[in-house]
């Protein structure tokens, strides 16, 4: 079978396609025929090794050689005692903690990884771009409520164009952040208002929000905290490293009227994948897919999502 592989930290061109042997599933994972998969910000990370937290078990040379964790596909066959799957079905899950590997024509997964059935209706293209966006979006966006004003950062990328889906359902007026070619985007997935980080900082714009979802966090606490209202909360889910630490160390102290600074941590769990996959097929949740790249064409996928252009997510179609 292919996959693709990476012995350094580096650029897209670090990166082969391998020819190896098909995996066998041991008892209590599933061998899944892998469809289609999607880039992360984390699996470019974990590519070029930056920030310094992405190379956390390998400082000089990757730890795991074989990336990929947002997989859907096919069960191909499964190891004695696994329950909840069967040869045949259509799953769709998130590999991140469990091996990764999705960016290959199979891969072993464990029972008990983040993985739900796709539901009726979701193609594979769409199920793979939903395992860590959706679970992301949905447990950032838990807690808002009709009429509140709500800002997004990075709110044009595959978690955010779903946070602003999520956010409006709750009844929230949603500001959505990111870059200039993306305000179209996000307006179109139900942005009330966008702003171009580039030519304007939301933090002195004068408004303030209940909830600040910081998806690609890059203001200080103490600006950050400006444009929180009194009981708001900002959670950073990703961002630069001094804007994480920020949140982390100066969040407890900048609670004066009640607000409350952070970082969050998605919990996987296939609860949570599930009921996103439903809304998909129920049609009151739509991924916002960008590109589509044949597994050969990798490395483009990468240089695509590196450079910051892609408007939702970028996807590989692995097997026809």
């Amino acid at each position: 079978m292919r996959t693709l592989y990476y012995e350094r930290y580096g650029p897209p061109e670090v990166l082969e396609l391998r020819e190896v042997d098909r995996p066998a599933p041991a008892p209590g994972e599933l061998l899944i025929r892998v469809k289609a998969a999607s880039l992360n910000a984390s699996d470019w990370e974990s590519l070029v090794g930056k920030p310094l937290y992405a190379r956390f078990g390998g400082l000089f040379r990757p730890r795991g050689h074989f990336p990929g964790s947002d997989v859907a596909g096919i069960v191909e066959a499964v190891g004695e005692g696994v329950e909840r799957f069967r040869p045949g079905d259509a799953v769709f899950g998130d590999l991140l903690w469990h091996g990764s590997q999705s960016f290959a024509d199979y891969v072993t997964v464990p029972e008990q990884a983040t993985l739900a059935l796709i539901p009726a209706g979701v193609s594979f293209e769409q199920a793979a771009a939903l395992p860590q966006a959706g679970v992301i979006a949905l447990q950032a966006t838990a807690g808002i409520q009709e009429g509140q004003e709500v800002l997004i950062t990075g709110a044009g990328g595959g978690t955010g164009t779903l946070a602003i889906q999520l956010a409006k359902r709750a009844g929230a007026r949603v500001t959505g952040v990111d870059n200039g070619w993306k305000l179209d985007l996000m307006r179109s997935m139900g942005a009330d208002d966008v702003v171009d980080y580039t030519k304007e900082d939301y933090t002195r714009r004068g408004r303030r929000y209940h909830h600040i979802i910081d998806l690609a966090g890059y203001r200080s606490a103490l600006a950050v905290r400006r444009a929180l209202a009194r009981g708001g909360r900002s959670a950073i889910v990703g961002g630069t490293v001094p804007s994480m630490l920020q949140a982390f160390l100066l969040g407890p102290l900048l609670r004066a009227g009640g607000r409350r600074i952070g970082v969050f941590m998605a919990r996987p769990n296939s609860a949570d994948l599930a009921r996103v996959g439903d809304m998909v097929a129920a049609r009151t949740l739509t991924p916002a897919i960008d590109r589509i790249y044949p597994l050969e064409r990798a490395a483009e996928a990468y240089a695509r999502v590196g450079e910051g252009k892609a408007l939702g997510k970028v996807v590989l179609s692995i097997a026809p």
